[in-house]
């Protein structure tokens, strides 16, 4: 049975950087047994009904950012879509009665093709990108995922894009020493002891029980920390979360990569 990952997908930098996190994915990458195709939750498709990929032929690459080095924009990551997964999404989606809707023009954007270059680099996986809905409860986001749990017995593979602390006007861009907010910490700490013993209680009512829980998730950047909700549900059947890698860039922005199932 294939697990699910939430990956925080960091900076769009990472995808021209050599240093341990991106050196760690490399190597996730390759330990993981090759998946059939991988259906990928971005923080960066908001959507307020679920939106699915039908994609014929390759991505676009989306360069959803602004100010970085050229180098970014001259990569493209053209994977191809899988029309026959796309279809049986429909119908889990349909069985559990998760409205939605095809998506048969959008690209791949950071959120989606920084993590999947560095997991696998040579765009050879099929890929179905999904959008993520920031109004739907926790609970809710959890049982979309849990809804396409039957996929992973076809080696398919789950990935929620995020990041678990993303707080843009936190971050200390002028310097990136190592150096950890204890806020960032005393958050990702408090998610990692629930997370390991599955307690969704206490997960989707993090808002008024996780320390710091409004500056690591502020009301208006959510959409990244959700994710995890979609990976997490997605091995409701198997309820094993291990912490894979943890590290932080400029002050607080978490780099996590949760393994459930």
């Amino acid at each position: 049975m294939m697990p699910s990952f939430f990956v925080a997908h960091g900076a769009p930098l990472l995808a021209i950087e050599d240093n341990d996190y991106t050196q760690f994915l490399n190597n996730l990458g390759c330990a993981v047994p090759r998946p059939k195709a991988i259906v990928l939750f971005s923080a960066h498709w908001e959507s307020s009904v679920q939106k699915v990929s039908k994609v014929d032929g390759y991505y676009k690459t989306i360069y959803d950012f602004g100010g970085f080095p050229e180098e970014l924009y001259r990569i493209q990551y053209a994977a191809k879509g899988d029309q026959r997964i796309t279809t049986d999404i429909q119908e889990l989606f349909t069985k559990h009665g998760v409205p939605h809707e095809l998506e048969t023009e959008r690209g791949l954007d950071h959120g989606a093709w920084v993590v999947l270059k560095l997991l696998y680099p040579n765009a050879d996986i099929p890929v179905i990108s999904m959008s993520v809905n920031p109004q739907l409860t926790p609970e809710e986001q959890y049982k979309v995922g849990e809804s396409l749990s039957a996929l992973q017995a076809n080696d398919i593979l789950i990935i929620g894009s995020g990041g678990t602390v993303h707080n843009l006007s936190a971050l200390n861009m002028v310097e990136d020493n190592g150096a950890i907010d204890q806020w960032a910490r005393d958050f990702d700490e408090w998610l990692a002891r629930h997370l390991k013993k599955w307690d969704v209680d206490s997960l989707f009512n993090y808002k008024s029980l996780a320390p710091a829980a409004n500056r690591a998730v502020p009301p208006y950047g959510n959409e990244h920390f959700i994710p995890i909700f979609y990976a997490m549900g997605a091995a409701d059947d198997r309820r094993d979360a291990r912490l894979l890698h943890r590290s932080y860039r400029y002050g607080n922005l978490s780099q996590s990569v949760w393994q459930f199932g």
